[in-house]
């Protein structure tokens, strides 16, 4: 990006450009979220789709055409993205069949039932894959070719994300073109396939690296979103318009270099957008508070519908990137930490939202739980339920003989709802949800039929004082009684004891 020209040009003689709040006539933006693949834990599509549901989202991309999940998303309502991966390109674009092929059993075989609404037809071609630029194109017609032969066509869009740094001159916007080298060959049949298909332009738009390769040329208030005063304010020479934030200034240099071409009435999604959380000693602004503070700011920015200086009013929906650390990524520490989500479904940091309706509500920990993960060794499972309903001073008497909770009468079955009373009664802190690595967190309420567990329907646990923690892998278990099932006979008569003892040390 030429940023040192948008520096010169910032100017405080001109009174902010005001814009309308109202929604475009093409529909109200959405945000929606990516969900990469290289997660080393990754959930399982039922708990992806149920955190999915427990934050209200109701836009997804995925990376490739997951059959698993697509089949747990089927009747959710939830819109999907599919992707066509790089890897597959060359094929798919030199051979309509292989396309048709691609599309009977990533779209046929799972519409209507998921709600598949567009398809990326690989990403950042011209940047990471030239080889296979030359027939992206032929991808695109040969996919859509095989969508209106199953009839398909209008309510599946496809398309392909450009990275925004195939946008040359971005700064001012209103000088923006694309890559000359990649105009008649790509861009330009790309544009115009766009067009008559009433498709959008996908384009991928990181403030993050662009503020890293400025120099310090971009001011980090400007990247994050952060208000600025008028004489902060970056303003287009040429158009008199002035920039708030990177991410409009990018969106509205691809409008521009649209222009630059002859195309004026194509819209814009952004596919990925996001800020890591986390980096090496190279990236000492990639930190949980400025992750937190682009992407509250991001959501509030796109869902109040204000467009872009160029184009103000015009939605521009856009997916941030992404629901889960990808910890499986190569290079920087940065690479890996651009998720709002652990694996474990534990929230990286809380978003700061208002106005935002239900979507990523304010505290994203309201809807987890502390559970038993799946095939874990029934003794180890033991000593923790043991620590929980002993050390741990949690009220087990809904586990007794008679009560709500004893059944089933099992092991995982009573360690579930001990380990989320404890972690509830822990007010969801860090820590309390490990027990010596049998205990994961999970946004789907375990309560069954008269079993309530704490923290269902709003019954959240409070903190007690002091610091204990559930027992992690570097902690003893420190446990306190024995519990042990026989014949599938849980011994009461100890939990008595136990909670007799309890009462007494408490």
């Amino acid at each position: 990006m030429d940023m040192l020209l948008m520096l010169l040009l910032m100017s405080f003689s001109i009174l902010p450009l005001s814009v309308s709040s109202s929604a475009a006539a093409s529909g109200d933006a959405f945000i929606g979220i990516n969900i990469g693949p290289d997660v080393s834990n990754m959930p399982s599509p039922k708990d992806i789709v149920a955190l999915l549901k427990a934050q209200s989202i109701q836009h997804i991309r995925l990376f490739d055409a997951n059959q698993a999940l697509l089949l747990a998303l089927a009747k959710t309502g939830i819109s999907v993205t599919i992707s066509v991966p790089n890897d597959q390109l060359l094929g798919i674009g030199q051979s309509n069949a292989t396309a048709a092929n691609w599309v009977n059993r990533n779209v046929i075989a799972h519409v209507p039932a998921t709600n598949i609404t567009s398809i990326a037809v690989g990403s950042d071609v011209l940047t990471t894959l030239a080889n296979a630029a030359p027939v992206l194109v032929s991808a695109l017609k040969f996919i859509q070719s095989a969508l209106v032969a199953a009839n398909l066509d209008q309510k599946i869009k496809v398309s392909t994300p450009y990275s925004s740094s195939i946008i040359v001159g971005s700064f001012p916007p209103s000088q923006a073109n694309f890559n000359r080298t990649w105009n008649q060959q790509v861009t330009v049949p790309l544009l115009k396939f766009l067009q008559s298909t009433g498709s959008y332009f996908m384009l991928n738009v990181y403030p993050y690296y662009d503020y890293m390769q400025s120099d310090g040329r971009i001011p980090l208030d400007y990247a994050l979103f952060r208000q600025l005063p008028p004489n902060k304010e970056a303003v287009d020479s040429n158009t008199l318009l002035h920039y708030t934030n990177v991410f409009d200034a990018v969106v509205d240099a691809a409008y521009f270099a649209m222009s630059d071409l002859n195309f004026t009435n194509i819209p814009i999604v952004v596919t990925e957008t996001g800020w890591p959380s986390k980096g090496d000693s190279s990236e000492p602004d990639a930190t949980v508070d400025n992750a937190n503070t682009y992407n509250s700011n991001l959501i509030k920015h796109v869902l109040n519908n204000t467009g872009t200086p160029k184009h103000p009013g015009i939605a521009v929906s856009t997916y941030i990137y992404e629901l889960y650390n990808e910890d499986l990524r190569s290079g920087p520490e940065s690479e890996k930490n651009w998720g709002l989500f652990y694996a474990n479904g534990e929230p990286v940091y809380t978003l700061h939202l208002t106005g935002a309706g239900t979507l990523f509500a304010n505290d994203t920990t309201n809807q987890t739980f502390c559970v038993t993960k799946s095939n874990d060794d029934p003794k180890m499972l033991q000593a923790a339920l043991d620590w929980a309903c002993g050390p741990g001073k949690v009220d087990c008497s809904p586990l007794l003989q008679g009560q709500p909770c004893y059944e089933p009468n099992n092991v995982v079955a009573h360690a579930a709802y001990a380990f989320n009373a404890y972690y509830q009664k822990m007010a969801k802190s860090a820590g309390t949800c490990d027990f010596k690595g049998v205990a994961t967190i999970t946004t789907t309420d375990p309560s069954h039929g008269s079993c309530i567990f704490p923290g269902s329907n709003g019954k959240n646990g409070t903190r007690i004082n002091g610091t204990l923690l559930a027992p992690s892998n570097s902690s003893s278990s420190g446990c306190f009684s024995q519990y042990y099932y026989k014949g599938g006979s849980f011994t009461s008569s100890l939990i008595l004891v136990v909670l007799f003892l309890s009462a007494l040390v408490m």
